[in-house]
């Protein structure tokens, strides 16, 4: 129903705007406890979180899945390192274009709607535009960036693995248990160096949140209305309002090509609300969808991203026949 589509571009939205406002409050505590202080606190965070909502069964994961699990939580830890770390030396509208290139990718390369790809490919020279080189580059925060999102690339094929392997948000839980715990020395170094105070301490705990616990919500109710794929071309509007949350709440003036590549995002985007037609997928438009098979620990569904996913059977039924507890 148009209605159903509405309400979730306008979840979607809201998702995103949380997700950045997120991350421009972590970068009001980075003067105070820096990147490593903010990142080992939203992992606490996100931890705390799925194991409360997921609930593993530990003692059921096999040695083999438990590889997979270690695997996904080490890029989960090691993606937020250096978007955080990003964000501290370009700036979180740059950071954030940066990272999108990871699932940006994943979602060109496995399209199969002409839409899609369109959409993608218009919006790919605008990301582009973002990043290009100029005379105050930070070519290591530009790095950084890039590693964020070679590292979300393969925690979306990673977190589809779990989704496959274990049942419910199992897998999930377990890696954001493995990446909070992991970050508990860093904390403590960290910590213990560069004494939080009140307000940073504040600012990293609300990153979390935002960042985190909002956007695994909003998401995994969003994919109930939304079609997958239409939901992973519309993540190209998270550079957008990166841009404009860093305008906002960090004072980080984008140029005018800047903006300019930002309308053509937004014209992409567009696009594809006003003549997406039924996105191909009227038949999981009121399914639930999986827990396990969205990036939950990002605020990102790794359903949107991977085409694998969301694809229905000959009686209209999702092919995973796991549901939200």
């Amino acid at each position: 129903m148009r209605r159903d589509r509405l309400v979730g571009v306008v979840m979607m939205l809201g998702s995103g705007l949380s997700t950045q406002v997120g991350a421009s409050v972590a970068a009001l505590a980075f003067p105070v406890i820096g990147p490593a202080g903010v990142v080992a606190i939203r992992q606490w965070v996100a931890a705390l979180l799925l194991l409360a909502v997921g609930r593993p069964r530990l003692r059921t994961i096999t040695a083999r899945q438990w590889r997979t699990v270690i695997a996904l939580a080490a890029v989960f830890a090691v993606m937020n390192l250096s978007l955080y770390t990003a964000i501290d030396r370009v700036g979180l509208g740059m950071a954030v274009t940066l990272e999108f290139l990871g699932p940006l990718a994943v979602a060109l390369l496995g399209s199969r709607r002409l839409l899609d790809l369109v959409c993608a490919l218009v919006a790919a020279p605008a990301v582009i535009l973002l990043t290009r080189p100029q005379a105050t580059t930070d070519y290591l925060g530009i790095g950084l960036g890039l590693l964020a999102a070679l590292c979300w690339a393969f925690y979306i094929l990673l977190n589809r693995k779990v989704g496959r392997e274990l049942p419910g948000a199992t897998g999930a839980a377990a890696a954001a248990g493995l990446s909070g715990l992991a970050y508990v020395p860093v904390g403590i170094v960290v910590l213990t160096h560069h004494p939080a105070t009140l307000a940073s301490a504040t600012y990293a705990l609300a990153a979390g949140v935002l960042s985190s616990a909002v956007p695994y919500f909003v998401d995994v109710l969003t994919l109930r209305r939304v079609p997958a794929q239409f939901f992973g071309v519309f993540m190209s509007v998270n550079p957008v309002l990166a841009a404009l949350v860093g305008l906002v709440v960090l004072h980080q003036k984008p140029a005018v090509l800047d903006w300019i590549a930002i309308l053509v995002i937004v014209s992409a985007n567009a696009a594809a609300v006003t003549f997406g037609g039924t996105f191909g997928a009227d038949a999981v438009r009121h399914k639930r969808v999986p827990v396990a098979e969205c990036d939950v620990l990002h605020g990102v569904p790794e359903l949107a991203v991977t085409p694998a996913f969301g694809k229905v059977s000959a009686d209209g039924e999702p092919r995973s026949s796991r549901t939200t507890q």
